[in-house]
């Protein structure tokens, strides 16, 4: 067994190498080195201890959560606690495979919020002359900027998460269930508890493919996703592939196999609707 790394500085190179195929040097009086330490060695967790949260924790989680960045200080976005177990076996009883819903002691649904707008602009006797794609945009981007922030804050606090953009996949239920009105749409879930395992740092693509300089740049991209492809079977391969019934089985079936299969069939194709009916036009 490698000795484990005990700096921060080491933490963050060891979990970055794993994350993107490199090293990335850093200062041990680098400011903010356990922070960046932290969210470098990120990873969704799937098994929870049964201890529960406190409550007091939760509420200051969430708190640090909805102190996220908002589009215009529009505040658009929402968080509801899945607390009765009872309406949630009815929400997951229809995301086969995710039975970590299930044991997780919280379950959260994020939510983007653009009925409160609206009411004010009618409590204010002023119009509401926005009916674009734009508002709803800036409410789900809201509601993902906020769950990233109460990511960040319960894994500062010892705790684990795992998103649940599956949610989306039982629309009509998921609404229903939440009771939301017109106005306001689900996001993403988020199962929160105390980790039972380390969990795993997941690969991804290398910086040469994701962050570019003054333009965007595909030179090398399929190059790179091939090895990118091969790196990451090495590290974290595919348990299972995706769809074997249509596409067979592939003598080699690495992330971008995956993706190809899993956007080569329809999926929340029914979203664009629910959406127009909670009040969006997308125009």
């Amino acid at each position: 067994m490698p000795n484990t790394p005990n700096s921060p500085a080491d933490r963050i190179n060891a979990a970055l190498r794993i994350r993107f195929g490199g090293d990335f040097p850093v200062a041990p009086d680098q400011a903010g080195i356990d922070e960046l330490a932290r969210i470098a060695n990120h990873r969704s967790v799937r098994r929870y201890r049964p201890d529960a949260v406190d409550p007091a924790l939760f509420r200051l989680l969430c708190a640090c959560a909805l102190s996220a960045p908002t589009k215009s200080d529009l505040q658009q976005a929402d968080i509801i606690h899945v607390a009765d177990p009872v309406r949630r076996q009815r929400i997951i009883a229809h995301l086969p495979d995710m039975g970590w819903i299930a044991e997780a002691p919280l379950f959260l649904i994020f939510c983007g919020n653009n009925r409160r707008i609206r009411r004010i602009g009618e409590w204010r006797g002023k119009p509401f002359v926005n009916e674009h794609l734009d508002h709803f945009m800036n409410a789900a981007v809201d509601a993902g900027i906020a769950m990233m922030n109460f990511i960040s804050a319960a894994e500062a606090a010892g705790l684990g998460t795992c998103p649940i953009s599956a949610i989306r996949n039982a629309i009509d239920t998921v609404s229903s269930e939440l009771e939301l009105p017109e106005g306001v749409f689900p996001v993403a879930g988020l199962c929160v508890g105390y980790p039972a395992t380390a969990g795993h740092v997941s690969p991804r693509l290398p910086l040469e493919v994701t962050l570019h300089t003054d333009r965007y740049d595909e030179t090398g991209l399929r190059e790179n996703i091939d090895a990118y492809d091969r790196r990451r079977h090495a590290n974290h391969p595919y348990g299972k592939q995706r769809r074997l019934a249509r596409f067979g089985t592939a003598d080699f079936y690495g992330w971008s196999e995956d993706k190809a299969r899993q956007y080569a069939e329809p999926e929340r194709a029914d979203f664009g609707e629910y959406i127009r009916r909670q009040g969006f036009s997308l125009k």
